[in-house]
């Protein structure tokens, strides 16, 4: 006997039968579906075992790439305790690259600082050493080293101006200052009493090279100090930290851009982030004094969010949200440049992330969610 064919209408609808029963096993399971599997070329980004979820890191990190409204990241790198645990890159910037710090180069330029504080050169609280401020009668005689670092001298710096053109770094850097910058930088005139106001400033950093110069070459010609300069933060820095790729910019005046022109690799931006999450040791080596480093990690008087050179994961009463003071430990802190640079340092999860690339305005506060999510991966915050 011939087994019997369903009727018609069953054949039919059969499909749908089958639909809606994986709908309904859907709708049983607990919690959301399981996410796909890490691509293999995104997993192969971390290392095998990063001290949390290998999927997890390598998910976060990709998302840093190709997350919505995040602009274009070039680089990635995640070192825990020491050891580089995620590294990417996009494709038309490979390891070697030298990425420009912006505004992270201002750290460096504190820590050059610091090593003249260090060598007896520089004292925190004696008045700045800027001739044209000494004069009889000048306010501006009473602008102390530290005003300077924390970004509270006062001086007439407005920085990020509409139209841009009028903006201090941008005058600075392209228009009117551009041929001698510190001397454009130290010919504003006050705006607010030394000490009483946090004024984010590049041409402050630049103020902070050119004392450093001054104290190396003093009298010299343009080309002399920049060469005294170069040599100076290879010895003391670049060479000790194993930083080769790190160079700096100097104008025609001889004087390095130390507010925003400092470039290095990627891997070198972290080895400068453990440098500074190790409290200015290299190898069991004080380049600088731990001491400094407390100090730059430590809040101005004018602002809770910044210390001498360096962005501090804390609130504000400014309302500014540069980093994830609800989300993350408030001793960790940040080198962050215009576009989007960052190194992201937090000693208590023994992490330190570099993120390079170019985000407008708009797209740093989803840039830095997808940041703090690689922070919220790992222990202690």
């Amino acid at each position: 006997m011939s087994r019997r064919q369903p009727p018609n209408h069953l054949a039919r609808h059969a499909p749908i039968a089958c639909a809606l029963s994986l709908a309904i096993a859907a709708c049983a399971q607990d919690g959301p579906p399981p996410e796909p599997p890490v691509p293999p070329e995104v997993l192969e980004t971390v290392v095998v075992e990063p001290g949390v979820s290998r999927e997890a890191l390598a998910r976060a990190v990709d998302d840093v790439f190709t997350a919505e409204s995040v602009g274009e990241t070039r680089a990635v790198i995640v070192m825990r305790g020491g050891e580089v645990v995620a590294e990417r890159y996009a494709e038309d910037f490979p390891a070697d690259t030298r990425h420009i710090g912006w505004s992270m180069s201002k750290s460096v330029t504190g820590v050059l600082i610091g090593m003249m504080v260090a060598d007896g050169k520089l004292r925190l609280d004696d008045a700045a050493p800027v001739s044209t401020w000494q004069r009889s009668g000048d306010p501006r005689g009473e602008i102390t080293l530290r005003h300077l670092l924390q970004m509270r001298s006062g001086l007439r710096h407005e920085e990020m101006a509409d139209p841009v053109y009028t903006s201090a770094e941008v005058r600075m850097m392209y228009l009117d200052g551009r041929d001698d910058m510190a001397a454009w930088a130290k010919a504003q005139p006050l705006e607010h009493e030394p000490g009483s106001t946090f004024d984010y400033s590049t041409p402050t950093s630049v103020i902070l090279a050119d004392i450093a110069t001054n104290l190396i070459a003093p009298d010299a010609s343009a080309e002399a100090r920049q060469v005294a300069m170069a040599e100076f933060v290879d010895a003391r820095l670049a060479v000790p930290l194993g930083m080769t790729s790190l160079v700096g910019e100097y104008d025609a005046a001889g004087t390095l851009v130390g507010g925003s022109s400092f470039w290095a690799t990627a891997r070198d931006w972290a080895l400068f982030g453990e440098f500074l999450r190790n409290g200015g040791s290299v190898s069991g080596a004080q380049i600088v004094p731990r001491g400094w480093i407390d100090f730059m990690r430590t809040p101005s008087p004018a602002a809770e969010d910044y210390g001498a050179q360096l962005w501090l994961n804390r609130a504000n009463e400014a309302g500014r949200d540069y980093l994830f003071a609800q989300a993350g430990p408030d001793s960790a802190f940040a080198m962050i440049g215009h576009l989007g640079q960052y190194v992201i340092v937090s000693p208590q999860q023994r992490l330190t992330v570099v993120r390079l690339g170019k985000s407008d305005d708009a797209e740093r506060a989803p840039l830095v969610d997808e940041l703090a999510d690689i922070f919220a991966l790992y222990p202690g915050r």
